[in-house]
């Protein structure tokens, strides 16, 4: 389904976007007819995606070898309402998201792209797409579950 980093990235970066747009709604909806399930709704799903998007940040970051810089502008981006979709343009005119995932045959024995544990385990993670995937959906979801059992911080008196 995604054949590139381009396009995972690229439609994470939307539905991050897309997420925006529904809490905005219900924060309205709540503001304007009282409509507090509006906002529950609205912002599960927000959280649900950018921790996907986080996930996801992680995850192209390491196939194409970001530097700290723009993988922390990627975090940060969720912050900000819509800043997923320029920055996800940014990247890809950068070159940032060029290439293929890593899955092709293991370099020889001491080339630099696979110098390190990560980088091997990565390749061999990334071999397998079906079980690489699950396996972050089930992250995500079990990061999802902690933090609606942990609530939502209370403001101090």
């Amino acid at each position: 389904m995604f054949r590139s980093p381009l396009t995972l990235y690229r439609t994470v970066a939307i539905a991050e976007a897309v997420s925006w747009t529904l809490l905005i709604a219900g924060l309205v909806l709540r503001a304007t007819v009282g409509l507090d399930v509006a906002v529950s709704i609205g912002g599960g799903i927000h959280g649900f995606v950018v921790l996907a998007y986080a996930a996801t940040t992680v995850l192209v970051a390491k196939n194409q070898h970001w530097t700290a810089r723009p993988t922390i502008l990627a975090l940060i981006a969720t912050v900000v309402p819509y800043a997923t979709v320029p920055l996800e343009l940014w990247l890809h005119r950068s070159g940032r998201l060029a290439g293929p995932w890593r899955t092709a045959p293991a370099p020889a024995p001491g080339d630099p792209r696979d110098r390190t544990w990560h980088d091997r385990a990565f390749r061999a993670a990334i071999g397998h797409p079906l079980l690489l995937g699950g396996g972050l959906v089930a992250v995500v979801a079990l990061a999802f579950a902690v933090l609606l059992v942990l609530g939502p911080p209370v403001p101090k008196a």
